[in-house]
């Protein structure tokens, strides 16, 4: 049966299927207006986001609106711009260092079941290699730098990023091509259709 998309939203708002893997408790973040031309797929919401229930409303939201030539008021203008993480909850902290990937569960379940409300989509964003993996599958690179290295592959459909955390400075560095190919013609795809 198809709900319609407010009663789809509060079900996964209300969604505790992997409560028991989660060290803060659910709190599934996305925004989502079936009227949005631009979808933004991330991997799992930070420890700020949960607090705040915002997503990319931390560091890595910052460098994301800079990328994109945003400012806030337009990138949470959910008419225009549907976020969607891979994982809608946060994950918890990896015992190495940063956090966990996000939980496996989650996109499979919900990303199908949200797409059909998306039909005005141009262009999806895939936000790190969680994202690019989930869907492009076998599409993707065998890393994440090769993916977004042949990121003319993707369009018109996708466009692979690399997560725009902390961790990307060095990597930003050692990859210029980046931001002197990629960021102009993200900047002007996305002007388009705004």
């Amino acid at each position: 049966m198809n709900l319609p998309l407010d009663r789809l939203l509060a079900e996964i708002r209300a969604c505790r299927l992997c409560e028991a893997h989660l060290p803060l408790g659910p709190r599934p973040t996305l925004r989502v207006e079936s009227t949005a031309r631009l979808l933004i797929v991330g991997q799992a919401p930070g420890t700020a986001v949960h607090e705040t229930g915002i997503p990319w409303n931390d560091p890595s939201g910052n460098r994301l609106r800079q990328w994109l030539g945003m400012d806030r008021e337009e990138f949470y203008d959910s008419s225009r711009i549907a976020i969607i993480p891979a994982g809608l909850c946060y994950p918890g902290r990896h015992p190495k260092g940063g956090d966990l990937p996000p939980r496996p569960e989650c996109a499979p379940l919900w990303h199908p079941r949200l797409r059909p409300f998306l039909p005005d989509l141009r262009l999806i964003l895939l936000v790190g290699s969680y994202a690019q993996n989930y869907y492009l599958g076998k599409r993707a690179k065998r890393s994440m730098t090769e993916t977004v290295a042949a990121w003319r592959d993707y369009l018109p459909d996708y466009l692979p990023l690399p997560h725009p955390s902390w961790r990307t400075t060095f990597w930003l560095k050692k990859n210029p091509w980046f931001e002197e190919e990629v960021l102009p013609e993200l900047r002007r795809m996305v002007a388009d259709i705004r």
